[in-house]
């Protein structure tokens, strides 16, 4: 019996035309060396079946479509006769994932981070992947400030074409902010800009807050929040310039240098109104915060924008933009604004819907909305209905959104997302008493009886004088 061999590297013959064997009908087709797949799984990937005209093209594609699934290491086609065969080698499996030095992060969350990346027991084992996997890791060492950290991977093969993944780590110590400096500042004092920031130099309550820790996130957060310091006192063009991170030699200090360009110091000179305001523009300069003559702030102007979106909202403008366009004027440093009113359309809400509730009834949160379905949007109904549903306390979060409802532009949806938590009490006791002995009390409140929102208690006392069985029905909507 004659047989043909195509290996994966006869695909740049393929390619060139070579005939590697005649085409012919397939009768048959046979797997060989699988162990873990099942032949339905290798069957379910293959480009070809039984009466198919094999080729040499067909040949190139079954090998790329079953490499491609990852489960091989390697592929052959062979022929005999009239019969495909293919010859497989499969990839080894994960069978156990060890750690050894691991003092920094618990287990189990490690695996769970491993698996994300896919490497977890039973799985395929890939070495591509498990590289992957040991720089997620080493990243999340160096997000705890654990630079010097080292770890060797071992892989052990076992029978059954199965390996074990040792992870051998060397934690070190955790590097230290050694200094922290700010260039170009002359307003303010470093130590007032330094104050700020959540990072620090080691002090005697760093060990429990971890301040001294750099932490790429945090160091984000404190330029935000000196850019934000600049801002909010007239400080309309400062700019952080660069930001420089260093490390010393032996991993274990940590330099920041942070160089700033602080500008002129800014006025308000004029604050204009402009577009479709709706609302008569008195009611809504009540809402500019900011006044012509103040030192310009940021958070003022934000808050003055913020107010008369929520305005507009309340009268069913859900999608208002307010945006305000600065005019500078060097010279005299000070700055004009005109803040721009675009009111969109006005907004009604199609549909309300309730998730989340397994045990409470639709209708006891659905009461408590302020809101109602077939009206227009009003911002401040729907926050006092959150605030409502929050009061009941049959919840332990609470969340409320309104996305738009798709094709239009004039409705929303009232999406309200609740957590249940127990609402249920159960307390015992026992005393003694010369006089009446042994007593015992006890009673069983439940706030939300069988979801329906309404409060029952039972409670009972064993006194051989003051015996007492007390019921109580509380409907708060009667």
């Amino acid at each position: 019996m004659k047989k043909h061999l195509l290996a994966g590297l006869l695909a740049a013959i393929f390619a060139s035309g070579a005939q590697a064997f005649d085409p012919f009908t397939i009768k048959d087709i046979r797997v060989e060396g699988i162990q873990r797949t099942e032949a339905g799984t290798v069957f379910s990937y293959l480009p070809v079946k039984v009466g198919d005209t094999m080729t040499n093209e067909k040949a190139s594609q079954v090998i790329k479509s079953l490499f491609a699934t990852g489960f091989f290491k390697d592929v052959r086609v062979e022929v005999e006769g009239d019969v495909l065969v293919l010859a497989l080698e499969e990839r080894p499996a994960i069978y156990t994932i060890d750690f050894v030095g691991l003092k920094e992060f618990d287990k189990d969350q490690l695996k769970k981070a491993l698996k994300d990346n896919g490497i977890a027991e039973g799985r395929i084992f890939d070495r591509a992947t498990l590289e992957k996997a040991e720089q997620e890791l080493k990243r999340q060492y160096l997000s705890r400030g654990k630079y010097g950290v080292a770890i060797t991977t071992t892989i052990t093969p076992l029978e059954r074409n199965r390996v074990n993944i040792n992870f051998n780590i060397e934690e070190g110590q955790a590097a230290s902010i050694k200094q922290i400096n700010i260039v170009g500042n002359t307003a303010f004092k470093e130590k007032d800009l330094l104050d700020l920031f959540q990072l620090r130099t080691p002090n005697w309550i760093s060990w429990y807050t971890k301040s001294d820790q750099y932490s790429r996130q945090k160091l984000a957060a404190d330029l935000e929040t000196l850019r934000s310091y600049y801002l909010n006192r007239g400080y309309l063009e400062f700019n952080i310039e660069s930001t420089q991170v260093s490390i010393s030699p032996d991993k274990k200090d940590i330099y920041i240098t942070v160089s700033i360009v602080e500008g002129e110091r800014y006025s308000v000179s004029s604050i204009k109104l402009a577009g479709d305001l709706l609302l008569p523009e008195a009611e809504l300069r009540k809402a500019v915060k900011v006044k012509p003559g103040e030192v310009f702030s940021r958070e003022k102007l934000n808050e003055s924008t913020k107010e008369i979106s929520e305005r507009l909202g309340a009268q069913g403008y859900a999608f208002a933009n307010v945006n305000a366009a600065p005019e500078i004027d060097k010279d005299n440093r000070q700055v004009a604004f005109t803040i721009f009113v675009d009111p969109g359309k006005r907004v009604y809400v199609r549909r309300i819907n309730v998730v989340g509730n397994t045990k409470t009834r639709d209708e006891v949160i659905r009461q408590e909305m302020r809101q109602i379905e077939g009206g227009w949007y009003d911002a401040d109904k729907v926050t006092a209905s959150k605030q409502r549903i929050d009061k009941t306390n049959y919840f332990g979060e609470v969340n409320v959104e309104t996305p738009p409802v798709h094709g239009t532009t004039d409705q929303v949806d009232v999406n309200v997302s609740v957590t249940e938590k127990n609402t249920g009490n159960i307390s015992l006791g026992a005393g003694f008493s010369q006089s009446e002995g042994v007593i015992l009390s006890g009673s069983v409140s439940q706030a939300n009886l069988f979801g329906s929102g309404k409060f029952a208690s039972l409670s009972l006392n064993t006194g051989k004088i003051n015996r007492v069985a007390s019921f109580s029905y509380t409907n708060p909507y009667f």
